[in-house]
């Protein structure tokens, strides 16, 4: 193995450790926008903005990446949506 292929396949190992993890948010017919809206920032340190944007997104598309990060940095947030009667998990 050359050193430029042996290079390369470090540096696609480290891709793959460096994979995040994400809070998948899904649609549902019982809670309002504004209660997403406001879980959202509270969980997910949201602004206001995004907030909207992706409760929107989840409306119309059934599902949203809502928040990127590690699992165990993801995990508690995940919690709080499901405490707050919201669909979510992490992938």
């Amino acid at each position: 193995m050359s050193t430029k292929e042996k290079i390369q396949e470090d540096q696609a190992h480290a891709v793959k450790e460096d994979k995040e993890n994400e809070i998948i948010l899904y649609n549902d017919d019982v809670n309002t926008f504004d209660h997403v809206i406001n879980t959202l920032i509270y969980a997910c340190e949201h602004t206001p903005e995004q907030a909207e944007q992706c409760s929107l997104i989840v409306h119309y598309k059934g599902k949203c990446t809502v928040k990127t990060g590690s699992y165990d940095e993801l995990e508690p947030r995940c919690s709080l949506l499901l405490e707050a009667g919201l669909s979510a998990e992490v992938v």
